[in-house]
């Protein structure tokens, strides 16, 4: 990289432009000063960011010898809760508290809905994500296999009246009319402020007329009729002429649906950003969000198509007064956590900038052109969600970090509002007090079980082989985790203030699956859920119409807590009698999914994509997938359940699985042509082989060094 000496600092040409001419014009900043504190601060945090990571591994470490030297006992759980307190591990409890984030959008504090994860570095899905605030049900429903039959693009009368039927029984039962079910009206109208619907020449209401917020068009005639449900709202679209209105009764020819309420813009384990190159499109696409003007161009059917941010949407109130709707989703940045480093900018020291810094400060710096445009959030505040923190103290400096940038940039201090990932152990059993470290800004904890599982691995990787994959969604631990983290977001003051967030659908082609299983997560009094795809987000939405959170959120603050115990419950295997074949078995599948994320990683620099499985099911899969599937082989491998031999040649019988899944892949490299020196292939086995000393099974300083030596080829 060519770089400038600026501040004491060796900074990229590329971002150090960026940011000159791209990021700082408008925001009322100077350059000159911008870098001057930037400067400061960065060698002010950064011996501090190290000493954090320090005392991870020395805290490792102790827990290691600790069940070396326990190993063949029963696990005493006070003794080890005494021994994990005596290390630093395990925090007392203070006394409760709740939350004090102010200036929080809706979306976030009191309305519950589906949550959308993109990676920032490609502008096309960004802003199909963004946009996906409103999405048509017609669509989503026609082309997934929720509706029996063969799903396509082509019209097809029976399935579009089987998508009618559907949309029907579901208004039945959220948006009841009096004494008549929907399938049976013929034309709807607006009566003063009453919606009134016609079947027969019999004149019908809803059940509950507060549910009709709003129209478009005339009364006598309206185009669309806007209901509002838990507080989500529906657009009724009436229109005669188009394929779906000339055979629907009442002329309804689309409904479309408040879907993705927030969005995730990912800058961690859905990209591959390894250099200056990589973050300066990640940082300009963001930028381009925040003043509202990212565009992407592409070919679709042949045709150059422009995208760019969907504009709000405009109603009549019932009332006679104007409503205007926000068009897109709110946009969360999710910054990477304190582990990685960027060679983007050199210290004094020559030392690489710690990359969460970085990111908190340039995210920020793009992220006040909202401020004033207001195109994302409308109270001033930007959202920064923080991965892969290790308790409260990690939580603190994070704070501080965050204090630090406000300072530097002018703005109000509590303006940049965190998110917790509730995705390493030592942050769970912490969970309340690194809660307290940032009470004046959260917004937003989930749960993950990927991440989380694979700290729960490398944690405990001493005390003995792992059960399988599969049974881990079964164990005690997984079942507190993912109470616990409700129970203690409840009780610290969440409800109607942040976000309770549960994980990932990973299966985008299994939407009826989607729909049977993912309401367990707003029963669970999560007020918002990952899903991986618009479509998905329309879907899961329905869910919301069907369970008031905020109400089984109080249901729940009632009940027994989940207990640290629990939680402390090690899911390893006593004495495995496994046979060969169901080892075997289990080997394939983690270093199939391994190696089909990997491979597009490293040679391709696609940090998230759908990835067949190993029974050719597409999974979206991100890094997190590779922790987990790493971190349990290495651990097998520890414990001598497998051979390095016997792991081996799986990797090579999986890679030509892998390749033959992505043989019409134009820009794919096989790895089965040239073990030895494919880089992807090197980078997969890297992960298992040297997974046991990766800093907490960490994939990302692995899959960076092998970036960065395929794009210096």
């Amino acid at each position: 990289m060519n770089m400038i000496e600026k501040n004491n600092l060796k900074i990229s040409q590329t971002l150090f432009d960026f940011v000159n001419n791209e990021a700082i014009p408008g925001t009322g900043l100077k350059p000159e000063n911008f870098w001057d504190e930037f400067s400061k601060i960065i060698h002010e945090l950064t011996p501090i960011n190290k000493n954090l990571i320090n005392k991870r591994g020395t805290i490792q470490k102790q827990i290691d010898t600790w069940h070396k030297s326990n190993r063949g006992k029963e696990l005493d759980k006070k003794e080890y809760i005494n021994f994990l307190k005596s290390i630093g591990y395990l925090f007392d409890e203070k006394e409760d508290f709740k939350i004090e984030t102010t200036q929080v959008d809706r979306e976030i504090s009191s309305v519950a809905g589906p949550q959308l994860v993109v990676p920032v570095d490609n502008a096309r899905y960004a802003l199909n994500a963004a946009n996906a605030r409103w999405g048509s049900l017609y669509d989503a429903l026609y082309g997934v296999d929720i509706i029996s039959g063969k799903a396509g693009k082509d019209w097809d009368r029976d399935r579009a009246l089987k998508v009618i039927d559907y949309v029907r029984g579901f208004f039945d039962e959220n948006i009841p009319i009096s004494k008549l079910s929907w399938k049976y009206i013929s034309r709807i109208e607006i009566d003063d402020d009453k919606l009134v619907f016609y079947s027969e020449e019999k004149k019908y209401f809803l059940k509950d007329n507060n549910q009709f917020v709003g129209f478009t068009g005339s009364k006598e005639k309206p185009d669309s009729i806007l209901i509002k449900n838990n507080n989500l709202h529906i657009d009724i679209m009436i229109n005669p002429n188009t394929m779906v209105g000339k055979i629907d009764k009442a002329s309804i020819s689309d409904i479309i649906v408040e879907s993705a309420l927030s969005t995730i813009i990912d800058n961690e384990d859905s990209v591959a950003a390894v250099d200056s190159t990589d973050k300066v499109n990640c940082y300009r696409n963001w930028l381009g969000l925040m003043k509202g003007n990212l565009t992407s161009t592409f070919q679709k059917n042949g045709k150059k198509v422009t995208r760019k941010l969907n504009p709000d949407r405009a109603y009549i109130s019932k009332d006679g007064k104007k409503i205007l709707l926000h068009g897109r989703a709110l946009l969360l940045n999710r910054n990477v956590g304190h582990l990685m480093t960027n060679p983007s900018i050199l210290l004094k020291d020559g030392s690489e900038i710690p990359e969460g810094i970085m990111d908190a400060f340039i995210s920020t710096l793009c992220a006040l052109h909202d401020f004033k445009n207001k195109k994302n959030s409308r109270t001033q505040s930007v959202y920064i969600v923080k991965p892969k923190m290790h308790g409260p103290e990690e939580v603190s400096f994070t704070n501080i970090l965050f204090e630090k940038v406000e300072m530097a940039l002018g703005i109000e201090k509590y303006s940049i509002k965190v998110g917790i990932m509730d995705e390493e152990r030592r942050t769970t059993v912490n969970l309340k007090e690194c809660i307290r470290q940032v009470k004046n800004r959260i917004v937003f904890i989930n749960t993950g079980f990927l991440d989380r599982t694979g700290d729960e691995m490398h944690t405990s990787f001493e005390a003995g082989p792992m059960i399988f994959k599969g049974d881990m969604k079964k164990s005690t631990w997984l079942n507190a985790y993912e109470n616990w983290n409700v129970d203690v977001g409840l009780s610290c003051g969440f409800s109607g203030k942040a976000q309770i967030g549960k994980g990932m659908w990973a299966m985008p082609d299994q939407m009826a699956n989607m729909m049977d299983q993912k309401i367990s997560h707003p029963k669970s009094g999560a007020n918002c859920a990952w899903v991986p795809s618009p479509t998905a987000a329309t879907l899961h939405s329905l869910h919301y119409h069907k369970i008031n959170v905020f109400e089984e959120q109080n249901k729940i603050s009632l009940r027994n807590k989940a207990n640290i115990e629990d939680i402390l419950e090690i899911p390893k295997a006593d004495r495995p009698n496994w046979s060969i074949e169901d080892i075997n078995r289990e080997l394939e599948n983690n270093a199939q999914g391994i190696l089909g994320y990997v491979v597009r990683w490293v040679d391709q620099g696609v940090g998230c994509s759908k990835v067949p499985d190993i029974n050719n099911v597409g999974l979206m899969e991100d890094r997190a997938t590779l922790r987990i599937s790493s971190q349990h082989i290495a651990n097998w491998l520890h414990h001598k359940i497998c051979s390095e031999d016997q792991v081996m040649k799986i990797m090579k019988k999986m890679a030509k699985t892998v390749d033959a899944q992505n043989q019409k892949d134009p820009l794919y490299i096989k790895m089965s042509d040239n073990f030895e020196n494919s880089i992807a292939f090197s980078a997969a086995c890297d992960l298992v082989f040297k997974g046991r000393y990766q800093p907490s099974g960490y994939t990302e300083p692995l899959l960076h060094k092998k970036r960065l030596e395929k794009k210096n080829i």
